[in-house]
């Protein structure tokens, strides 16, 4: 007769925490500070956030990456396209312009005017016709605001970005600079 019961019990918490999980969900349209709705469980593990932080903001950026054809390192006479940085506009979830990803340096800056630059940790492999995932390691925040006291940001949820197929880099066009348009999530952490 108690196997009944502590299955109903079992279930209680596992129901509410699926009321829990879609309530978050569903407030995504909000300000870009989303708590703890972001998952990041499916990511590969190189580019997870270690235990101790909490999502601060999740923004949507969407803009250019640049590129220029250069000479390949270590390949006397050949020439490839090499990332020369990004010019985009960070959105929160409901479309409302939060702040801006510029380089190089590679810097998030809000609209409140704080910003910050980041050291790379992690790649990861996203798809062939998309950048790949990343985590960096925030440097101090510049000027107080929205980017105090962030740890760490995760590039996820990509597309587009990668080097120009259109236009051959040779020799002959070294020096010539094309932007790919891309989009991709922007998740800030926090120490919690």
């Amino acid at each position: 007769m108690r196997t009944p019961h502590v299955s109903r019990l079992v279930a209680v918490p596992a129901v509410l925490s699926a009321v829990a999980l879609l309530a978050a969900c569903g407030s995504m349209g909000g300000s870009g500070a989303m708590g703890t709705s972001f998952n990041q469980s499916s990511l590969p593990a190189s580019i997870q956030v270690p235990p101790g932080n909490k999502v601060a903001m999740e923004t949507v950026g969407m803009g250019d990456v640049t590129y220029e054809c250069r000479d390949k390192a270590n390949a006397p006479g050949q020439t490839e396209w090499v990332f020369a940085g990004p010019d985009a506009k960070l959105m929160d979830r409901s479309g409302k312009q939060v702040g801006k990803y510029y380089g190089p340096p590679a810097t998030w800056e809000a609209m409140d005017g704080s910003k910050l630059t980041a050291t790379q940790l992690a790649v990861a492999p996203s798809s062939p016709t998309s950048l790949p995932y990343q985590l960096v390691k925030a440097n101090p925040a510049m000027g107080s605001g929205a980017m105090t006291g962030v740890t760490y940001i995760q590039r996820v949820a990509l597309t587009g970005g990668v080097a120009p197929s259109a236009m051959p880099c040779t020799p002959a066009t070294k020096g010539q600079k094309q932007t790919v348009k891309y989009q991709a999530d922007y998740i800030f952490w926090k120490a919690s």
